[in-house]
């Protein structure tokens, strides 16, 4: 399965087990859309335990500009690319087309980078660039309630926290109410549909409270 090879790889290219249940948290949501869409399953998880891979090895963030775009675009067309590559996810991405997997899953990969170039268009990566943000905020809040557990946060929960702009600094508000414009959701509906799928995967994540 596309799924155990996948996290198979993501162990061996990450050593940080917060970054290794971020990817679980976002293959989590992909599996819960996925199985919501009658889409593959498989490969909806395998995109969202590979689409950080590189970040731990390269955490550099290019500028957005042509000669990003072409590297992705490159990559994504199977021609030669440079050795030294703009950051993360290209590096990744390189490596996995090295290893053949499939342009599709690529593609998606690259497309959750606003500054690659390439726009999420098919329902994985528009997906996979909804639950990246959204995902990892959420899974903030469910930790830092006295019980640390993903079955007592609700929506409201989550709107809260983000009206406190001290709470998870680091994630962009603007990239979360984006992503349920990409994904086409109300973000309340959105969010509903991510505290489902983080519930499913709660021991995997750390997110099954103090009494699990």
């Amino acid at each position: 399965m596309l799924t155990d090879t996948a996290r198979q790889i993501m162990h061996e290219w990450i050593a940080s087990d917060s970054l290794r249940k971020h990817c679980e948290a976002v293959a989590a949501c992909m599996t819960h859309f996925a199985t919501k869409q009658g889409a593959d399953v498989d490969l909806w998880t395998a995109v969202g335990l590979l689409h950080d891979l590189d970040f731990e090895r390269y955490p550099h963030m290019p500028e957005a500009g042509p000669a990003t775009t072409a590297i992705a675009e490159a990559l994504l067309r199977g021609e030669e690319v440079p050795a030294e590559l703009p950051g993360h996810p290209f590096y990744g991405v390189a490596y996995l087309r090295s290893a053949g997997w499939s342009p599709e899953v690529l593609r998606a990969i690259l497309s959750h980078a606003d500054y690659s170039g390439i726009a999420p268009e098919s329902p994985l990566e528009r997906t996979l660039y909804a639950v990246d943000e959204l995902s990892g905020f959420v899974t903030a809040v469910a930790l830092v309630r006295p019980d640390k557990s993903i079955h007592s946060v609700e929506v409201s929960s989550v709107r809260k926290k983000m009206k406190d702009k001290a709470f998870a600094a680091k994630v962009s508000r603007e990239g979360i109410v984006h992503g349920a414009e990409v994904i086409g959701m109300e973000l309340d509906a959105l969010i509903g549909e991510v505290i489902a799928a983080l519930r499913t995967a709660a021991p995997r994540l750390g997110l099954a409270g103090n009494n699990a």
